[in-house]
């Protein structure tokens, strides 16, 4: 077992009075070995109009959160049904068919601070990372995740740098007239970065589009 907390201490304190967010599942998800790691690229919303939503009050509001939760399912989002909004319920889709519950998986983004779009986090991009990745790279040596599922092509490229995963080991291509691609990368170590289409854009529960095969594939390898 593992302390979860950590993992929260291990968060710059640097970037505490930033707008932003850490973990996206409860404690219990950090304490044992898990073989996936789920990563967004960073916290959607505004940190000029969510400035007292700060990444310290975040580590907090964790704590106090039950050990077992999970955002994409317990949590409300814009005033919805918890689990109802958004991307929560594509995300809710892929645990299904992969057969995990969602409050199981350790969940996080690459970036912990919130930004108005990637254009705006890129300035910040060497910098953020330096400050965030320590806090991954915990996660993935402790708990032994060997399976990092990375929403979006911006953090599975980041990820993957860091991983220096370059060997392509599977791939999925959507059979829609978009044609989207997911792709899943090991590293020297056989961690496997997958990279999938964003689930705020793509939705997984249309079979066309779903890339939860090769995230299953990647998992059993």
């Amino acid at each position: 077992m593992t302390d979860p907390l950590e993992f929260a201490a291990l968060v710059d304190p640097a970037l505490h009075d930033r707008s932003g967010s850490v973990f996206y599942t409860g404690r219990a998800a950090f304490a044992a070995k898990s073989p996936l790691y789920v990563l967004g690229l960073n916290p959607g919303g505004s940190p000029e109009t969510q400035a007292d939503e700060t990444i310290g009050r975040d580590l907090s509001d964790w704590q106090a959160l039950p050990e077992w939760w999970s955002a994409y399912k317990d949590e409300s989002w814009n005033g919805a049904p918890a689990g109802t909004w958004g991307m929560q319920p594509r995300m809710l889709h892929m645990f299904d068919r992969l057969g995990l519950d969602p409050r199981h998986v350790p969940a996080s983004n690459v970036v912990f601070a919130r930004s108005n779009g990637e254009s705006a986090l890129a300035t910040e991009k060497a910098a953020l990372l330096q400050r965030c990745w320590p806090v991954h790279q915990a996660v993935i040596e402790r708990l032994e995740a060997s399976t990092i599922l990375c929403l979006g092509g911006t953090a599975g490229s980041w990820v993957r740098d860091y991983l220096g995963a370059n060997e392509l080991a599977g791939r999925f291509s959507e059979t829609n007239a978009r044609g989207w691609a997911s792709e899943a990368h090991l590293n020297s170590s056989n961690v496997c970065v997958i990279t999938v289409t964003h689930p705020g854009r793509a939705n997984w529960r249309n079979p066309a589009a779903d890339p939860s095969p090769l995230v299953r594939e990647m998992l059993a390898r």
